[in-house]
Formats: C-alpha cells, structure tokens, sequence
C-alpha cells in the first residue's frame, strides 16, 4: 500500500498521479528481506523480498542501486528507562494527554514530574507534532491544564503536487463513528477552482 497514513484515496490518487504513467518498477504490500550490495557497473544489487502478512518469499529482483527508506525509530535504548520503572513499546514511551510519563502503555501510572514529547512518545511522528507537545509539556508543568488535539495536526507529503491532510483518515472515522455511536458525514470538493 502506498502512503499508508493517509486516506485511502488520498493514497490512490497519489499513485495514480506520480506512479503509474512513469517507467516506475514498484511493489507494494512486501518487505525487503535481504539486500545484498552490489558494485556500480559490474553486479546489480539484489533484494529479497518477503510478503508484508505472511512473511513468505515473494520473489528476488535485481536492480541498478537501491534506496532505504526505513521510517523513523524513538532513540529511546540505554535512557536508563526501565531502571525508573518506566516500559517501553517497541521503545516508545507511553504518555497521557498531558504528555506526562506512564508506567507502561496499559494502565500505567503517573511518573511524577517526568514529560515526553516528540518520537519517543510515538503519538505523532511530526516535527510540529512534537512541538506542539513540548508546549502542551510546559503549560502542564507550569500548572496550566493543556491538552494537544492530534486531530487538528496536519501532516504533509512533500511531492508534486504536494499532498496534505489534517484529522483522521476517512477510515480511522468511520471506525470512531461505530465505536462512539455517532452519524458520519462526508462532503468533498475540489480545488482546481483555487488559483494558487
């Protein structure tokens, strides 16, 4: 699946703009398993790749050079976390809306006087996520009560043409409007009609 984070056919019309009518050899739905080096005009570089569920072999492809783009991690081993009682998921660090340290991610308790915002809380993986954070850590404590709505936070694709939303996927809606017993509504338009 292409751009997974975003809705669905936000994703489909973006390969359809920026993938499909070029010379673009692409997979989706698979791993790359193994990557094995190869030397810039004498061996191509090899990929095995695996599928995304099964973890089954797909196929090997040998190609001209190979980049990896691997997502982003929290830098969150040897802080010395578990020592203050404190678990981690897959190292990120479990937060409440105030962005106040839990124990752990399931019912965790309050640390006292201990923040974290940003990657390593893993809430929003965004540079203006984080900032957001940090401010809503400051004004708590300070003792000004602040939560940070994640739905009004945009995030953005840097391609052309750029893409970006803002809130919840149309899925991730649909899921909230079953679960929270709430009518969902929808309404599109276009902006080909903007001039900028």
């Amino acid at each position: 699946m292409l751009m997974p984070t975003f809705d669905r056919e936000i994703a489909k019309q973006a390969e359809r703009l920026l993938i499909r009518d070029r010379p673009i050899d692409y997979r989706t739905g698979v791993f790359a398993s193994e990557v094995t080096p190869g030397i810039p005009g004498e061996k191509p570089v090899t990929i095995k790749m695996i599928d995304a569920d099964t973890k089954e072999h797909v196929e090997t492809i040998e190609v001209d050079a190979a980049m990896v783009a691997t997502g982003r991690v929290p830098n969150t081993a040897d802080m010395g976390l578990e020592d203050a009682g404190i678990e981690t998921s897959r190292g990120f660090v479990a937060v409440n809306e105030k962005m106040e340290v839990l124990t752990k991610h399931d019912d965790g308790e309050v640390v006292p006087n201990v923040y974290c915002i940003g990657d390593a809380n893993g809430k929003m993986m965004l540079a203006h996520a984080a900032s957001a954070q940090g401010i809503s850590a400051i004004e708590n404590i300070v003792g000004r009560t602040h939560v940070v709505d994640h739905d009004a936070i945009p995030a953005a694709c840097f391609t052309h043409p750029e893409i970006a939303m803002v809130g919840p996927t149309e899925e991730q809606c649909v899921e909230r409007a079953e679960k929270e017993g709430w009518t969902l509504g929808k309404s599109q338009g276009n902006f080909r009609a903007n001039s900028k």
